[in-house]
């Protein structure tokens, strides 16, 4: 409970319907989802700004649990990520279960849904993602993970020494989506303005840049949500004393219907 305003109001975040949005911490407001309990959920993304898919943040509480699995339908697949805390998340994909710590994270394939429960009672954020599952023309379908994004080797994006990325799904066209973490170390910065198809979610858990989002440059910095449309033009500086870092979304290994 916030209680009365200290001085005036004001916040940092910017939307632009079917573009772009910036979605800053200082107005977010607490969302009920039917079968998520003592879990302070925030919808970051949805269809009605314009995304493609679904993103939520959630703080958990001692008793933090699913009472029936989320994104379970047959055409929605699901990422749950741990981003902090000292929280012992105890999650399940369909008959598969392991227990996740900072950094771990797990993908549902489609028709599973997401079971978890906290199973230490300590605080920590997740976030949840769902999105519409696109069939591969040759049938394959992707599998349930589970993994920790600690364990995974960092590598030079695009050949840069001081941007830096980690792929947390396999690279395999049976899987529509991926989920990547980028850095850029201070003052590195895309190499291009990127103009592409692909849509993405970004949450920013690490330090400060400045991005380009279509015709305008906006100073990010840790906890604030980005979502990019399709064709918006983006590129990112890093600025500050440390790593400028956030784990985001992305639609690939399909061709576009007509």
């Amino acid at each position: 409970m916030r209680g009365y305003p200290q001085g005036l109001l004001k916040n940092r975040s910017v939307v632009k319907h079917g573009n772009y949005a910036v979605i800053s911490p200082d107005g977010r407001v607490i969302n009920t989802i039917p079968g998520i309990v003592d879990c302070c959920m925030t919808l970051l993304a949805t269809p009605k700004v314009g995304a493609s898919f679904v993103q939520l943040i959630g703080t958990l509480g001692p008793q933090a649990r699913t009472t029936q699995p989320y994104a379970g339908l047959p055409h929605e697949e699901a990422f749950i990520y741990v981003l902090d805390g000292e929280v012992q998340l105890k999650v399940r994909v369909g008959d598969d279960s392991t227990t996740l710590r900072q950094g771990g994270y797990a993908y549902a394939p489609p028709g599973t849904g997401i079971g978890f429960e906290n199973a230490n009672g300590q605080p920590g954020r997740i976030l949840l993602y769902k999105q519409r599952f696109i069939p591969h023309p040759a049938g394959s379908c992707p599998y349930a993970v589970f993994a920790n994004a600690n364990d995974i080797a960092w590598t030079d994006y695009e050949g840069m020494a001081n941007v830096h990325i980690k792929d947390l799904l396999p690279v395999e066209q049976c899987f529509d989506m991926n989920m990547h973490i980028l850095s850029f170390d201070p003052g590195a910065s895309h190499n291009i303005i990127e103009t592409h198809v692909q849509e993405h979610g970004a949450y920013v858990y690490e330090g400060q840049g400045c991005y380009l989002l279509d015709e305008d440059w906006y100073l990010i910095q840790r906890d604030d949500f980005i979502w990019f449309g399709p064709y918006c033009r983006q590129a990112a500086y890093g600025v500050g004393r440390e790593p400028f870092t956030y784990i985001y979304s992305k639609d690939c290994h399909r061709d576009v219907e007509v």
